[in-house]
């Protein structure tokens, strides 16, 4: 009986044609990929896209086979709205162009430019010309992917134009102009951008999608429209550059005849970044979705991402994508600063013999500059993640340009101030002739180590203590110096950078540290070789400088101390300049490093530099980690300079209000011999955790 029971019942389902349905539930992994994967993340069209093919009766398999008979499938299938068709339409266009685009860097095909330019021509549609606008899909997923498809397909399309010529930069204002691919016209439109001054041509267009950087702690980008792009310029390496730059001849009026060292700098002693940061547009010449369906009218915009952050779109506001890290990393990168920076200690061949000032982005009139200044055997490399930290903060972003100082180390410190100080001068000079932009105010000076005491030294006022010291270190008994010489005074008279009105100072050993005597120090001394040129400048400088008439300096070798010697606490040239004033109108603050969390801080050192030469009285405020002598790499250190940073901000838009200069407000500074102490009333001695652990702000006793 059951045998017939169970044949009825399978007979009647068979006859009635019902299907089973059936429920299962998915993971958190599955609820990701269902929801967003898509022909970019997954290689397989997005279930949004699936689902359009199976109401248009089309089969993915065959799409894949015949992708554009089921395009056009979907533009004519009645049943489907706007906004899903544009969509679908996009991702299948995106799958054909991925498919028949080899990737092999082989120069494009008209064919394959129309498949990609039809693929933003959708995406685009998608986008500003749907049933809805941007803003009312704003939370939904498939507006994410449209938008990615079209970032992407702008992308693929800037490389591929840089192939072809399109983007050449030597021409009538900066506007490459028209060009006519595939039936298609391509306008060029770089009027948005400003490109390093004297560049010709690109060498690369380097999608920063596709780039990861070891070195970076962080990656700082900005969501939104457009292909986030490096535009690598073809601009000699850091030391063809400085090579080639300092035999130019010096166009500064105050120029000594015959002197080749300090008293002579490039005419040009700045480079723009060499790969700046980019963003690309592609639009469409169209009112509405008809005109659009038969565009081939296109224009390509690039735009600098730093200076614009919205674009206008058929009257929609957007964000402009942007990545401010890319470029920085590609030109750290390929520097070769790690080799150089020891070269340049120890004046080896291909070493650069004068400084030179890097900007890292396109100068901006209306942003104020951060100089970095590194220490001893170093570079820019330093401030890998401190730069990268302030451009990648969006508010310090939109107030502050960063400036790198690279500069050989082994020269004098004296030497490296006037060369240093002319530099900065001249970039500025060159970027703002009358010194009334907003640039060329309220500077802020970052130094680390020996930049550290650099940057002290240019907010400083010399006095007759120098001139004393130097006579009595280089100058024979009985002898006086020539105070009208001009190159002696470039050394030994100077005054603070008007342009600064804030200094941080990151481990500097400002009275010089016993550690420059130690026998490594020695041994390291004695391989340094200072240029030729500034020995003989120096010795000619001695000869005419000093009472010759009696012979007593006639055919007499002088001593030139290098940068090491320079640096030990017993150096009677670190003694002097370590009591010269600081300028008033500018805040300084310390940020110090200790090797271990206990003991005494005036005991204290970071392995190179003691707390006792680091500190400085009078400081807005002082910092001390727990970390080596590379302590502004530590993410504290960081953390710190934003807060100043911020904190320059808010004083500088108070006083901007009040329309009073206030300046900062400074610890009063305690009398000679008082004692600083750790920690507050009431601090406990927090445990040593590790590298670089933050330990507190010192307060002067009193």
């Amino acid at each position: 009986m059951s045998r017939y029971f169970t044949f009825a019942l399978l007979a009647t389902g068979l006859l009635s044609g019902c299907a089973m349905v059936r429920v299962s539930s998915l993971g958190p992994e599955q609820y990701i990929a269902m929801r967003r994967g898509d022909i970019l993340s997954t290689g397989r069209l997005s279930a949004a896209t699936r689902d359009t093919l199976r109401v248009a009766a089309l089969d993915e398999g065959s799409c894949q086979r015949t992708p554009q008979e089921c395009i056009d499938s979907i533009t004519s299938v009645p049943g489907i709205n706007v906004d899903r068709r544009l969509a679908s339409l996009a991702e299948l266009s995106l799958q054909m162009a991925i498919a028949q685009t080899p990737n092999n860097n082989a120069a494009w095909s008209d064919a394959q430019f129309d498949l990609w330019l039809r693929t933003a021509r959708y995406a685009y549609a998608f986008l500003f010309l749907g049933q809805r606008t941007a803003g009312e899909r704003a939370f939904e997923d498939r507006q994410t992917q449209v938008r990615d498809y079209y970032n992407y397909a702008v992308q693929e399309l800037a490389g591929a134009l840089f192939q072809r010529g399109a983007l050449e930069t030597d021409s009538v204002d900066g506007d490459p102009g028209t060009r006519f691919i595939a039936g298609w016209t391509v306008h060029i439109d770089l009027s948005r951008v400003r490109l390093p001054e004297g560049v010709r041509e690109l060498r690369e267009v380097i999608p920063a999608s596709r780039l990861s950087f070891a070195g970076l702690r962080s990656i700082y980008r900005r969501d939104g429209l457009g292909a986030e792009l490096v535009a690598v310029m073809n601009i000699p390496a850091p030391a063809a550059a400085a090579s080639s730059a300092s035999s130019a001849s010096d166009a500064d009026a105050e120029a000594i005849p015959g002197a080749t060292s300090w008293s002579t700098l490039p005419a040009r002693p700045f480079s723009e970044m060499p790969s700046p940061n980019v963003t690309v547009l592609l639009g469409f010449n169209a009112e509405n979705l008809e005109q659009l369906r038969d565009a081939h009218d296109v224009v390509l915009t690039v735009y600098d991402p730093y200076r614009e952050e919205n674009v206008v779109r058929h009257g929609q506001t957007v964000p402009l994508a942007a990545n401010f890290s890319a470029g920085y990393g590609i030109w750290l990168a390929r520097s070769g600063f790690a080799g150089q920076s020891l070269r340049n200690l120890f004046g080896r061949a291909r070493a650069i013999d004068s400084p030179r000032i890097y900007l890292m982005q396109p100068f901006d009139p209306q942003r104020r500059i951060v100089l970095m200044l590194h220490g001893l055997a170093s570079s820019p490399e330093a401030w890998v993640n401190v730069a990268n930290d302030i451009q990648g903060d969006e508010i310090l972003r939109q107030h502050f340009q960063v400036w790198q100082v690279y500069y050989p180390t082994n020269v004098p410190i004296l030497v490296s101030l006037a060369r240093i100080r002319r530099a900065a001068r001249r970039t500025l000079a060159h970027f703002d002739p009358e010194g009334t932009l907003p640039a060329s105010q309220g500077m802020v000076l970052i130094g680390h180590s020996m930049g550290g005491v650099l940057a002290r030294l240019l907010v400083s006022t010399s006095n007759e203590e120098l001139w004393t010291t130097f006579q009595n270190k280089y100058v024979p008994d009985g002898t006086e110096l020539d105070r009208t010489d001009e190159r002696l005074n470039r050394l030994l008279s100077f005054t603070p950078m008007p342009q600064v009105e804030r200094a941080i100072f990151i481990a500097a050993p400002h009275r010089g540290t016993p550690f420059a005597s130690n026998r490594i120090a020695r041994w390291a001394s004695n391989l340094v070789r200072l240029p030729l040129a500034l020995l003989h400048e120096f010795e000619d400088v001695m000869q005419t400088a000093t009472n010759n008439e009696s012979g007593q300096t006639e055919g007499q070798t002088f001593h030139v101390p290098n940068s090491i010697e320079q640096l030990r606490e017993t150096d009677p040239l670190i003694q002097a300049t370590a009591q010269l004033p600081i300028s008033p109108k500018v805040c300084f603050h310390s940020i110090i490093a200790r090797r271990r969390a206990t003991g005494p801080l005036e005991d204290s050192d970071d392995g190179a530099v003691p707390y006792r030469s680091a500190h400085i009285a009078g400081a807005v405020s002082e910092k001390v980690i727990v970390s080596g002598h590379s302590v502004q790499e530590t993410p504290q250190a960081i953390l710190e300079i934003r807060r100043i940073l911020h904190q320059d901000i808010a004083d500088v838009d108070r006083d901007s209000e009040s329309g009073l200069s206030v300046g900062c407000h400074r610890r009063p500074t305690p009398p000679a011999g008082a004692v600083y102490r750790p920690f507050s009333a009431g601090d406990r001695q927090p445990k040593n955790q590790g590298h670089s652990l933050a330990l507190h702000h010192s307060v002067p006793a009193g």
